[in-house]
């Protein structure tokens, strides 16, 4: 089993990799943090300029959240999978949202067990 610093490290690199396969596009930033039987992935820099641009207006901003979010409930398994792969436990619920302001998004899994280190 992996220390608490490397599965956060391998989990946040799989986030990585999955915005870039999927999405197209990776973050500028991620950091991992796992509490009991919580995860919490919170990726930085994650908008087009494209989005960014349409964001500056309030219909434009729910208009990236609702794309986004369109794309995350069509890849939710494959972010359980990422997760149960490196964890060994089933998610139970996935939390998420995204700030058209600071291009941030964070992702809360909640796991079927307490993550033992």
């Amino acid at each position: 089993m992996p220390t608490k610093g490397q599965l956060e490290d391998t989990l946040s690199k799989s986030f990585i990799k999955f915005e870039k396969e999927y999405l197209g596009r990776g973050p500028e930033e991620v950091k991992t943090f796992i509490y009991e039987d919580l995860i919490l992935i919170r990726l930085k820099g994650i908008l087009t300029p494209a989005e960014q641009h349409l964001a500056s207006t309030l219909d434009g901003k729910m208009l990236v959240k609702q794309v986004r979010l369109q794309l995350i409930e069509k890849s939710r398994s494959l972010l359980e999978q990422i997760i149960t792969e490196h964890t060994g436990c089933q998610v139970i619920s996935l939390h998420t949202d995204i700030s058209t302001t600071t291009g941030e998004r964070v992702f809360i899994f909640v796991l079927d067990r307490e993550l033992q280190f």
